[in-house]
């Protein structure tokens, strides 16, 4: 599509799909989405993005990024059906991270239907010094729904786009103004003021801070962040970056990888009673949140092609219980090896920033990753980033390869899922 052209849109589930290119040098980008009425939010709700992932509605979900072939996708889940009849327009943006959209390569936003075919695509052409776009729009003309090219570029970032359409953004705090000086006396006594009108609490702003965890830098303090209750969603996703099976018997080279790649997402639990235990798919150990260990296992990924990955949620409201947690990942089958396999990790507490971090390049035949350490140190919950590959020992499984290397000192008994 060409910049200010439109296309009718089905009224249905529709897959909105950021992309780009990525490589060295290629600064993140995000998705976000906005409702408005003449031109504007009604509140903050109305704003879904990477802190704010979905709409109260449920028309609109932010289902996170994906990473394959050196191309990256963010996106949107949006179900035009049921956008209230209010809603207008609905603005699709993205917004780059520590960059600018110059040094994004190939960008573009594509809407596809249930079935995954396209039914628009724009090709943002000439961006430079841009932080923030409008990519396209959803509108409503006549009853029905329509996509708009749009291509508004921001140099201000996702907040200057945010304020422009009615969010209320969390700003740092600025210093206090000075005083004033101080006024001549009055030659009689001033009325007192008048009793005070109590007033609503204004909803708090929103936050556009996240943080991402490298090895220069591989830990943050929930505590500083806010996100010391509420859930801690742990999210996994992966890729293959091509197909192969497992390493020769020499470890030189990999072979043809299995269909049926199975990742399985898993957490070890010490707590402050002295408990121990691991929450993970095998044997069906899928904990429990609102009862010892408060940790529970959403689901298991079985062939990795769920765009949801595999998830795991802590119940930060009982962090007074919790000594450690280690989050690591195992390969169940279809592979012997991380090698050619990208994954990312995304933490996500309701109450703060939500903090991400990729695997590094795997080169030893590893099945198992320690991914995150979360430790409680005099009520500071600190998340440390592990990206720690492990080799098992001949007949030792990976779970006790795991916990040897943490000295967790647990009895492990072989399990099925």
């Amino acid at each position: 599509m060409l910049k200010g052209s439109n296309t009718p849109v089905p009224a249905a589930a529709l897959r909105v799909e950021l992309g780009w290119r990525t490589g060295p040098g290629v600064p993140d980008a995000d998705a976000s989405a906005l409702l408005l009425i003449s031109g504007k939010v009604r509140s903050d709700a109305d704003f879904v993005f990477y802190n704010q992932p979905a709409h109260s509605s449920g028309a609109i979900r932010h289902e996170g990024k994906r990473n394959a072939d050196g191309r990256v996708t963010d996106t949107l889940l949006v179900d035009l059906a049921r956008v209230e009849p209010a809603i207008e327009t609905v603005v699709l943006a993205a917004s780059a991270d520590s960059g600018t959209f110059g040094q994004v390569p190939d960008l573009y936003i594509e809407v596809q239907d249930a079935q995954g075919t396209p039914v628009a695509r724009f090709d943002n052409p000439g961006a430079t010094t841009e932080t923030a776009f409008v990519l396209g729009e959803f509108y409503r003309r006549q009853g029905a729904w329509k996509f708009r090219a749009v291509g508004q570029g921001y140099s201000s970032g996702l907040e200057g786009l945010a304020t422009d359409y009615g969010i209320t953004v969390d700003e740092p705090q600025q210093a206090a103004p000075a005083a004033a000086p101080t006024p001549p006396p009055l030659t009689q006594p001033a009325a007192p003021p008048p009793p005070a009108t109590p007033s609503a609490t204004p909803p708090a702003p929103v936050r556009l801070t996240k943080v991402t965890l490298t090895k220069a830098s591989p830990s943050v303090s929930l505590t500083k962040q806010g996100g010391t209750s509420g859930a801690l969603h742990v999210n996994l996703n992966w890729e293959v970056r091509k197909q192969f099976s497992g390493w020769s018997s020499k470890f030189g080279r990999p072979a043809a990888l299995h269909s049926d790649l199975d990742l399985d997402l898993c957490a070890l639990y010490e707590l402050t009673d002295g408990s121990k235990g691991v929450v993970q798919a095998l044997g069906h150990a899928f904990g429990a949140l609102h009862q010892p260990p408060y940790i529970h296992l959403d689901g298991d990924d079985r062939t990795g092609a769920v765009a949801a990955g595999e998830n795991l949620t802590v119940n930060l409201d009982h962090k007074n219980a919790f000594r450690r947690i280690l989050v690591f990942v195992t390969i169940y089958e279809g592979a012997r090896s991380f090698a050619d396999l990208h994954a990312t990790v995304t933490l996500q507490p309701q109450h703060g920033a939500p903090i991400d971090f990729s695997l590094d390049e795997c080169t030893i035949p590893s099945p198992v990753c320690a991914l995150a350490l979360i430790t409680n140190t005099g009520g500071d919950l600190v998340v440390q980033r592990e990206a720690r590959y492990l080799v098992p020992e001949r007949g030792v499984s990976p779970q006790r390869t795991v916990d040897h290397a943490y000295g967790w000192g647990m009895n492990w008994t072989p399990g099925r899922k």
